[in-house]
């Protein structure tokens, strides 16, 4: 993911801003009852992409990156509608407590921008998409970063189209989304009435995606890692601050690592992992990495 680059993130104040007011709100919503979810993991299971990861001999990439993680951040869907027998497959080679969070196809987001030929595709894509059955998690609708709030008509129509038994996560990443107060709590309440996540993205070239502001009982991450020595404090820091939204009430911890280079996705994740546990006496698998040094870091 080079969303977000910068050629010097030394240079970068990482620091996590103090949450919406509005995001306490929403989570006391759901004080009581019932365990954090918790689903971490990488965007791809390619071996390309993730370096230092797949084991000598390993003949099926998906059925071992399963075996490891929970959960995969499925951005292949985002370039491609697959033929039904593909997802029939990903469910077959996954275990039963697994997770597929789909990338909605950029044909909707991207190519058609919400416009009034998407609902067909959209259609078409939840048809396959639901064959993952149990194993589906949030489907995440990335918009690109021109769509800007002049498109708020396509936005409200989408969401009012969207059928509410599919989880849904919605990305903007036009900065007037969040600096216009008046579009921001525009779109958040929009989100909040039709129970839709809105994605938080912590990556170094666009801070303004840190708008801490949680419209539903789910907290789905994107982390881009910068290839540098700040990717682990900044790590803990998110893990410092799930403790606080766990504390309030969330239910529903969906978190991806990316770097801007996929070099060591799985060792962050490792790393994110072990820490999470240890905070929230979880009890996520921590992947194995097979190039993963003593000190537990690339740097």
């Amino acid at each position: 993911m080079k969303f977000g680059k910068v050629d010097h993130p030394e240079l970068i104040d990482f620091t996590i801003p103090p949450d919406h007011p509005d995001t306490p709100v929403v989570l006391s919503k759901n004080k009581e009852g019932g365990e954090t979810k918790v689903f971490v993991g990488c965007a791809k299971w390619n071996r390309q992409d993730l370096k230092n990861f797949y084991p000598r001999g390993t003949k099926d990439e998906l059925t071992y990156y399963s075996s490891q993680f929970n959960c995969i951040e499925l951005n292949a869907t985002f370039y491609r509608i697959f033929p039904p027998d593909t997802y029939e497959k990903w469910y077959d080679k996954t275990p039963e407590d697994f997770k597929f969070f789909t990338k909605m196809t950029n044909e909707v987001s991207h190519l058609r921008r919400l416009n009034d030929k998407v609902y067909e595709v959209a259609d078409r894509y939840l048809e396959v998409t639901s064959l993952l059955k149990e194993k589906l998690g949030t489907i995440f609708l990335q918009m690109h970063n021109n769509f800007g709030p002049k498109n708020w008509d396509r936005v409200v129509r989408f969401v009012e189209y969207w059928p509410k038994e599919f989880p849904l996560a919605m990305e903007f990443r036009h900065t007037d989304w969040f600096t216009d107060e008046q579009v921001a709590q525009e779109l958040y309440h929009l989100l909040e009435e039709n129970n839709i996540a809105n994605v938080l993205v912590d990556t170094a070239g666009q801070r303004d995606l840190m708008h801490m502001r949680l419209t539903n009982n789910e907290a789905f991450i994107r982390y881009v890692g910068a290839n540098h020595q700040s990717d682990y404090p900044r790590l803990e820091d998110w893990v410092h601050r799930l403790v606080s939204w766990k504390g309030m009430g969330l239910k529903n911890i969906h978190f991806f690592v990316h770097q801007n280079m996929e070099l060591e996705s799985p060792l962050l994740s490792a790393y994110f992992i072990k820490k999470l546990n240890h905070a929230m006496d979880t009890h996520l698998k921590i992947p194995k990495t097979s190039g993963q040094s003593g000190t537990g870091t690339l740097f």
